[in-house]
């Protein structure tokens, strides 16, 4: 710029001082140093130079005057002055028009309509903006017309327009919907429009919204704050979930709701919907629960359909749920339904339905079950009902005569599907590596890292829930003890059949397997003493009459029943070592009398007293002649060998097998011995009536009689009775049946005195209470005797733990036990404390 020298004006200085800071600063848009292209006045008209104006200097610096004057100086630094900020009315003129322009289009676009009073461009406003911002400093002035038009246009158009609106519920949420978008584009073209002021005057003063938090604010003010607005929205929600819950099928308008909650939580609006939301599905189903549980309710109060609406309402609410609502409030919404319906509910579902469930091996249903009860804290409502029902299955198991002999089957089944329920349907997942049953990661697999893949993540471990299998423990040792000492007896008896059977068609592993599953049952009888003294009768009856299929399986039994059952289980070894014992003996007669296995061949088995569940038989019964002479000899034998010993004989378990003619031919019986001295009667005679038999053979009566039903009423009658029946009476006679006829050559004759019957049963009981009263005193008196004095309930507490291994007394069986010892003088009472006992030495 030209002319004449002096002073600089004040105008000049002015415009100067906005384009010197404008070069000198780094730009702030991507626009980059287009900022500094300003409109200036006072430009020489044609000039292709860009538009500048040159800052006045001094008098004695001024460059032109210098160029002028030989005398100025040349070289050296320049000094610029600035003086002032002052702007020419001109410029103020030019702000208020962009000003007014910008005002006008931000109107337009709030209004959603063009009026005709804005002829801007989106560029031309975005330029003006920029002027406004950069040149002008009109930051303050544009922000606060900008807040001025959002309070106006969205406190005042927008709110009253929803408010008025005559739609209802979904049909008025659909508009709302509408407007938020409008808003939300609205927000994000101002933004752009407005960039100027959104990235250069907000962020250089302190704690001023952008565009964005001003629009929305104003927004938050205006509509959600507005009541009446709040209130219609609530309703809407309120219709939608009702018409769904109600009619079970998708709204029409769900896609609506589904775009409300979007717009909510980009408000921050959404926990507050939410929480109404929750409070709605909390009372409907709460309502619904009652009315579907009550006896006059749709169901009648079934709980199979009752549980069946339970999992299909919560299975809606879950599709519904992420359908409209956001991740976060997923788990949120379906456990409020879940709680909701099953209130006050658990311990009757779980009543009712586990056990038809279990009874019908539905493991699909109880792990159902099993997942929701989690979900509610009512595992242990569930847990407790499987234990009452295995109890009282164990207990209608136990407590049922006629059904003694397959007492162990059933209890095995049930003990079977009740683990099957355990492993299959009561399980928590956990991630591998972490469970009791889950492998060790190997040292040479690499460790995951934070941002490992997903698919690289260890397969979760089903762990079953050891409650569940604590509570099937203790319901089959609750159970049990509905019928003390009877499952004991039937689980001896189980085993003696297993064993006397074999493995037959299964493989060693599974006939093993099943035979522990029956000393399984064993750990949960606290009858440990009665389970040992059947074990021991059966035993010793397999080994003696050998009716074992094998000898090693019972040498592994018995060492497995005092290894990991009962240390007391010593009396098996005992008697395999006495038949050991027995065959060097035969051996050694044998070889003295030079005897060969032929007929009439005498075994002989020498056992101790003291080894073998046996009593000293009372009766002896008459052998033939050829029997008696060989016992003698043997028995001759013996004494020379063990001069100082005593050899009774007892009949009662021993075999013989016979040669018989028939009119079909020859047959080898194999006989008890009791059968083969009532037979050797008819190679004299062919008719004998019973009294006669009674007398030659010197039986007790019952016991002949059990013979001879088993040879004349049995499936193989080897004699005949007259007359016919199944009983034998003291008139019957019998006959040989000449024209028996079995296909096989060897015919084998069950003989029902091996088999236990419920007088030994009985008798084998008595003996064992009677062992106990012994066991209870000896303990009783042990234990005084180191204590001196005890109180009655020290002495009940001490004595259960001591006979713990044997049997588990009752608090019945301690007191007359303690009473006897103080009427025998082996205890006293106190006199100051009656409680108190005293040892007497």
């Amino acid at each position: 710029m030209c002319g004449p020298p002096g002073p600089p004006k004040l105008t000049s200085s002015a415009t100067i001082t906005m384009n010197v800071f404008t070069l000198l600063e780094l730009p702030k848009t991507s626009n980059g140093l287009t900022a500094t292209r300003l409109t200036a006045t006072g430009v020489e008209e044609g000039s292709a130079s860009p538009l500048r104006k040159v800052a006045r200097l001094d008098t004695d610096l001024d460059s032109a005057s210098a160029s002028r004057s030989s005398t100025t100086l040349s070289g050296g630094p320049v000094k610029i002055q600035i003086i002032g900020e002052f702007k020419s009315k001109s410029q103020n003129a030019s702000a208020g028009a962009d000003l007014a322009s910008v005002r006008a289009f931000v109107r337009s676009i709030l209004s959603q309509q063009k009026d005709g009073s804005s002829n801007e461009t989106y560029e031309g406003v975005f330029n003006k903006c920029r002027s406004l911002i950069t040149v002008h400093e009109y930051g303050e002035n544009l922000y606060e017309t900008l807040g001025q038009l959002l309070e106006q246009y969205i406190g005042g158009m927008l709110s009253k327009e929803l408010i008025s609106s005559e739609l209802k519920d979904v049909e008025w949420i659909s508009l709302f919907v509408e407007k938020c978008d409008w808003f939300q584009d609205t927000v994000q073209f101002l933004q752009s429009l407005l960039t100027y002021m959104n990235q250069i005057y907000v962020p250089s003063v302190k704690n001023l919204s952008n565009i964005r938090e001003l629009a929305f604010s104003k927004f938050k003010a205006a509509i959600f704050e507005n009541v009446v607005i709040h209130e219609r929205l609530m309703e809407g929600v309120s219709s939608w979930a009702l018409y769904e819950r109600e009619k079970q099928v998708s709204h029409p308008m769900r896609e609506d709701i589904r775009a409300l909650f979007n717009h909510l939580m980009v408000h921050g609006q959404y926990s507050v919907f939410q929480e109404h939301y929750l409070a709605l599905t909390r009372s409907f189903y709460a309502n619904q629960s009652s009315l579907f549980a009550s006896k006059e309710g749709p169901l009648g109060g079934d709980p199979q359909g009752f549980f069946e609406y339970v999992k299909a309402s919560i299975e809606d609410e879950v599709q519904r749920t992420r359908h409209a609502f956001a991740p976060i409030s997923w788990s949120d919404i379906r456990e409020t339904t879940e709680q909701a319906l099953l209130d006050g509910k658990l311990d009757w579902l779980a009543n009712k339905l586990l056990g038809p469930y279990m009874d019908a091996k539905d493991f699909d249903k109880l792990s159902t079950m099993y997942t929701l009860f989690g979900r509610v804290e009512g595992r242990d409502v569930l847990c407790n009902s499987f234990k009452n029902y295995i109890t009282e299955s164990v207990k209608s198991i136990v407590k049922d005569p006629s059904q003694d002999e397959n007492m162990v089957q059933r209890l095995l089944d049930l003990k079977a599907s009740a683990e099957g329920a355990i492993n299959t349907c009561f399980v928590d997942s956990s991630p591998g590596g972490t469970g009791d049953n889950a492998e060790p990661a190997s040292p040479k697999s690499p460790t995951l890292s934070p941002l490992a893949s997903t698919s690289m993540l260890p397969p979760l471990v089903r762990i079953p829930n050891k409650d569940f299998s604590y509570a099937l423990a203790d319901a089959l040792t609750q159970g049990f003890k509905a019928r003390r000492s009877k499952p004991a007896e039937m689980i001896a008896r189980y085993l003696d059949k297993a064993m006397r059977k074999g493995q037959g068609a299964q493989s060693s592993g599974e006939y093993q397997a099943n035979l522990e599953r029956a000393l399984e049952l064993y750990r949960h009888s606290d009858d440990r003493d009665v389970f040992r003294t059947f074990y021991h009768r059966q035993l010793a009856k397999r080994l003696l009459i050998g009716k074992s299929a094998s000898w090693d399986v019972e040498k592994a039994m018995v060492r497995m029943l005092k290894e990991r059952y009962d240390p007391d289980f010593d009396l098996g070894e005992s008697m395999f070592r006495d038949l050991s014992l027995s065959d060097d003996l035969m051996r050694e007669y044998d070889h003295k009398l030079k005897q060969n296995k032929k007929k009439g061949y005498l075994t002989v088995m020498v056992l101790q007293r003291s080894a073998w569940p046996f009593n000293v038989q009372k009766k002896k019964v008459l052998l033939p002649a050829d029997m008696q002479r060989q016992i003698e000899s043997y028995s001759s034998f013996y004494k020379r060998k063990h001069q100082s010993r005593v050899l009774d004989w007892d009949h009662a378990l021993g075999t013989a097998t016979l040669t018989a003619w028939f009119k079909e031919g020859e047959k080898e019986l194999s006989l008890s011995l009791y059968q083969a001295v009532v037979l050797l009667l008819f190679n004299d005679r062919d008719e004998i009536s019973f009294t006669e038999i009674l007398v030659a053979t010197g039986m007790d009566d019952d016991e002949l009689r059990r013979t001879l039903q088993s040879l004349a009423c049995g499936k193989k009658r080897v004699l005949l009775k007259v007359p016919p029946g199944r009983d034998v009476d003291d008139s019957d006679v019998f006959k040989f049946n000449a024209n028996f006829t079995d296909p096989r050559p060897r015919v084998h004759i069950s003989s029902i005195q091996a088999k236990i019957s419920n007088e030994e049963s009985t008798q084998t009981n008595l003996a064992i209470e009677i062992d106990r009263k012994h066991i209870l005193d000896a303990a009783i008196v042990r234990i005084m005797k180191a204590k001196k004095e005890l109180t009655y309930e020290k002495i009940k507490i001490q004595t259960i733990d001591a006979v713990k291994n044997h049997f588990v007394p009752s608090v019945d069986m301690i007191k007359k036990s303690v009473d006897w010892l103080v009427e025998n003088d082996y205890l006293e009472r106190s006199e100051k404390d009656r409680n108190l006992f005293l040892y007497v030495a």
